[in-house]
């Protein structure tokens, strides 16, 4: 039997109707991190949101418009690309592309993206 190195984080299982939530891009990890550093509670219910409903529009999830609303990854493939704010009245943006049962976190912003001002 291998011991089990002590302290060691243990992974919350997703549920089988649950999304994974996966990094796209490097600097979506490190927005991410800022963002768990400064609204953590936010965050947190950012995660419930996006691994059970990524896909559902409200006033703080919904499609990209115009010329961000697609984007090609993985060979050319085509994504819907989604915008989620972490808070109703502040200026993070998370955006993110679903494939399957996988969110991939594209770009994290820890204020109002110019490209959508």
């Amino acid at each position: 039997m291998v011991a089990a190195k002590k302290g060691l984080l243990v992974p919350r299982p997703p549920k089988r109707v649950e999304y994974e939530i996966r990094f796209a891009t490097a600097d979506a990890e490190k927005g991410w991190r800022d963002l768990v550093a400064t609204i953590r509670n936010s965050m947190s219910e950012t995660w419930d949101f996006l691994t059970r409903t990524p896909l559902t529009t409200t006033p703080t999830n919904y499609r990209l418009k115009g010329e961000l609303a697609t984007i090609r990854r993985d060979r050319g493939a085509a994504h819907e690309r989604w915008q989620h704010k972490p808070t109703a009245k502040g200026t993070a943006r998370i955006w993110f592309y679903v494939h399957e049962r996988t969110v991939f976190l594209e770009q994290v912003h820890t204020s109002h993206p110019n490209e959508t001002k």
